[in-house]
């Protein structure tokens, strides 16, 4: 496993993401209820520990009840994933996260790339420094989410923070509200995948990037290989989960990864 330095933190190239476990499909409505049943507690708790026991030592996860709890569980347990926390709206403000964040251990949080896409939209970007701001008085790292490279743009030129997460795809509109809505249709363009990856080597601060596999519609491998081409020195990449018609789905992306990192030299 390669390893990345994001401020103080070393963090995993291959970070463990959960919008599986919180029912996030971005598929269809039945695949969403089949996630929320398939991940129990337990379950989680499992995955989590075979991402240790890969080399993983980071998590992208939402400020939800279920992931909360299941964290508290799993550390409980001896756990050590660190936890890179999501705010998350349909659960609360951007303040009201990032307090549960801090009060769950997080080493880090985020705004919610639906969150910073609307907020752009609607010309209402006033309180994402304030509470950048709060998250590092809590102690944490600070960044931004989003899948509009525009909001990516705009970040770079006027916020303060730690770190981005780079969505590869804008797969539905955010201007009118920030929330994904299950059942709207999605669409995964390679204009939009250019469009943000050609932003990234401007950046000044590392990135996380996500939805590379356009929620398990690309071929791994190409995905794979594609992002690792895409990828600085403290980039890294957040890849969920779904491995219940297919067991060994963590290892092998952990292991397209290494592969697609070590043929880029």
């Amino acid at each position: 496993m390669q390893f990345a330095q994001i401020q103080h933190l070393t963090v995993s190239r291959f970070i463990l993401g959960s919008n599986p476990f919180s029912g996030f499909s971005h598929q269809s409505p039945e695949t969403d209820w089949a996630m929320r049943h398939y991940f129990t507690t337990t379950c989680v708790k499992g995955i989590f520990r075979e991402a240790e026991a890969l080399g993983v030592n980071t998590l992208i996860a939402r400020t939800d009840f279920h992931v909360m709890r299941t964290l508290m569980e799993y550390r409980d347990e001896g756990g050590t994933l660190q936890w890179f926390a999501q705010t998350c709206p349909e659960v609360g403000s951007h303040e009201a996260c990032i307090q549960r964040a801090a009060a769950y251990g997080a080493k880090a949080c985020h705004l919610h790339g639906g969150v910073m896409d609307n907020a752009f939209a609607q010309g209402k970007l006033d309180d994402v420094q304030p509470a950048l701001d709060l998250a590092r008085e809590k102690g944490m790292l600070a960044g931004i989410a989003a899948h509009n490279p525009r909001v990516i743009e705009w970040a770079e030129a006027h916020l303060d923070l730690d770190y981005y997460l780079c969505c590869y795809y804008n797969p539905s509109p955010r201007d009118k509200r920030p929330d994904h809505v299950p059942g709207v249709a999605e669409h995964y363009l390679e204009v939009d995948r250019r469009a943000m990856t050609d932003i990234i080597p401007s950046l000044s601060k590392p990135v996380v990037h996500y939805k590379i596999l356009a929620a398990g519609r690309n071929d791994p491998a190409a995905a794979f290989a594609f992002a690792a081409s895409k990828m600085r020195a403290n980039d890294a990449v957040c890849v969920g989960v779904y491995p219940k018609d297919k067991p060994d789905m963590l290892r092998e992306d952990v292991r397209l990864l290494d592969e697609s990192l070590a043929a880029q030299g």
